[in-house]
């Protein structure tokens, strides 16, 4: 609302100025031979100081609107970025909690894969009970990359 206000302000200071710029050619229009001066149909008699005085207060109203556009502006940006930054830190926390969800469904599916052993079955065609070791099952100790290897149970 600033913002359209300001923005309202400076054009009709704008508007107005350079209708009394471009109203008031000629040699009809002199101040020092006691000439008119109209702005949108108000006319000015009298002396450059009071011309002058016109343009200062055309001015001080171009200043105005000009100080509640940036006023404007510089809040829509302040408000703009609160919001940026909110979405980063929203997109953050959803990635740390898809993350963790991957994290949990792989350590399922992990004790899953160790609650049903996936060796060999016995003559029968069964597998041994749960929590039973496989005899012919390595059992891996440490981490592969740190030198550790495996040795059987």
């Amino acid at each position: 609302m600033i913002l359209i206000l300001g923005l309202i302000i400076l054009v009709v200071a704008a508007i107005v100025g350079l209708i009394g710029i471009f109203g008031n050619f000629g040699a009809g229009h002199d101040l020092d031979t006691g000439g008119d001066f109209s702005i949108l149909g108000y006319h000015a008699t009298g002396s450059t100081g009071s011309l002058f005085l016109i343009g200062i207060i055309v001015g001080a109203a171009a200043l105005l609107g000009l100080a509640l556009v940036m006023l404007g502006a510089r809040r829509s940006a302040r408000r703009s970025t609160r919001a940026r930054r909110e979405l980063d830190s929203s997109r953050r926390e959803a990635a740390v909690v898809d993350r963790e969800r991957e994290r949990d469904d792989l350590i399922e599916q992990r004790d899953d894969a160790r609650a049903v052993p996936a060796g060999p079955a016995d003559g029968d065609g069964v597998l041994p009970p749960t929590g039973e070791p496989v005899a012919d099952a390595p059992r891996r100790r440490g981490n592969w990359f740190g030198g550790h290897r495996t040795s059987p149970r």
